[in-house]
């Protein structure tokens, strides 16, 4: 490798990508266009980026496996980067066996972690954490070692538990400040920032206060019946109860914890729940096999009584009743929340990062875009969504999770 090229490849290290292109910006041989690819992503021209990256993979000859996995690695950085979530695994997964039986474990490594953190955009956190376990962390240098740590506390963060994301944030910190890259360091900062804001909102017997990530930890350890609508689980310190699959028994069951310990009135049940506004004895007889359900489901927390006007929750164990609401109240919010991050989203991306089809995503985008609070450029399939970050709040609670991990 010639000096220009190891200078380059330097200062992409070093997160100074100008600097790379000052070195190579005019030449077109393989290693040339995969450093001018890398540079690009890393001043945000993804599209470029990636025109770039592919022409390097095809001018490696075929006895380049390495180098020509290295671009596999970096097309697939550069894709997670733009959001384009639906690029090819398995493609990914044998340019790290590739780079593994090579002895290039440290890109090996690089293309682990882009499977962790696909694998956290789209809410599969038993996998991510799966997949990051099985990194060595005590091998990685500086740069390498606080993506890891930032995808820790990333996973600590999406299971409510922050001690443990403190932690992680901590030695993501000491390792950016290791490897001194400006960027890093902010996103490092960024991250720690999020931990801190608020993450939710908490209903109780009528009043409403934001909670940190800290207090909503403490509020699931507590000695609550917590109805919890950033997941549609109903939970208490020991038993988890999800309703996710079951949006109209959650949404019973908010209505009656919203009014605990006073009953809900039968006919407010019916216009929210069924989404009726007026009610007649064959919705009132709709409304009595749903509660008998939602009975059946909450039996290991709570009970649930008719009274003259309607029905009230009574918990088994718990002392008090309370609603996790989202920070944000929109019909919308998770789609907000993945958009929050401010980088810009194909439709496909958001659906798979959903778990919703494209088509009601596309709906709910045109509906944003219609009430300014999102923005589109680009046509066809080349066409993406972001918005500005919410200021002030925290999307671990609103972004997708693999619930039945709880």
């Amino acid at each position: 490798m010639d000096s220009l090229i190891t200078a380059a490849a330097r200062a992409l290290a070093a997160g100074d990508p100008l600097g790379a292109l000052n070195r190579v910006a005019w030449r077109s041989d393989a290693p040339a266009l995969a450093l001018r690819g890398i540079a690009m992503a890393q001043l945000g021209d993804f599209a470029r980026a990636k025109t770039l990256v592919k022409s390097a993979a095809r001018a490696f000859g075929a006895k380049e496996a390495v180098a020509r996995a290295r671009c596999i690695v970096a097309e697939a950085e550069i894709a997670l980067a733009s959001r384009e979530l639906a690029w090819p695994a398995k493609a990914l997964d044998h340019a790290r066996e590739t780079l593994d039986a090579h002895g290039d474990h440290l890109n090996a490594a690089h293309a682990r972690t882009l499977e962790v953190r696909r694998a956290l955009l789209i809410g599969r956190i038993d996998e991510a954490e799966r997949m990051l376990g099985a990194i060595d962390s005590a091998t990685l240098p500086p740069a390498s070692l606080a993506a890891h740590e930032l995808m820790a506390a990333g996973i600590a963060m999406r299971r409510v538990r922050t001690k443990a994301a403190r932690i992680a944030l901590a030695r993501a910190s000491d390792a950016a400040c290791a490897a001194g890259i400006p960027a890093l360091i902010a996103e490092v900062e960024a991250a720690r920032h999020s931990l801190d804001a608020p993450a939710a909102r908490i209903i109780e017997q009528g009043t409403a206060r934001l909670l940190s990530l800290d207090e909503v930890e403490t509020l699931f350890a507590s000695n609550a019946l917590v109805i919890d609508a950033c997941r549609n689980v109903v939970r208490d310190a020991h038993t988890l109860v999800s309703l996710a699959r079951r949006p109209v028994l959650f949404m019973l069951a908010r209505m009656l914890a919203e009014a605990w310990p006073c009953d809900t009135p039968r006919d407010a049940l019916i216009a929210r729940a069924f989404r009726i506004r007026r009610a007649d004895e064959t919705h009132r007889a709709r409304l009595r096999v749903e509660m008998g359900r939602l009975r059946a489901m909450l039996r290991p927390l709570a009970d649930v009584h008719a009274t003259r006007d309607g029905y009230t929750l009574a918990p088994r164990h718990a002392h008090t009743v309370a609603v996790l609401a989202r920070p944000v109240d929109d019909e919308h919010a998770s789609l907000l929340a993945c958009l929050a991050d401010g980088q810009s989203w194909s439709s496909s991306a958001l659906a798979l990062a959903l778990n919703a089809s494209q088509r009601t995503v596309q709906r709910a985008l045109d509906g944003l875009a219609s009430a300014g609070k999102v923005q589109s450029f680009g046509r066809g399939r080349a066409r993406r969504w972001m918005t500005p970050p919410m200021p002030g709040f925290a999307t671990a609670l609103l972004l997708p999770a693999d619930l039945a991990s709880g």
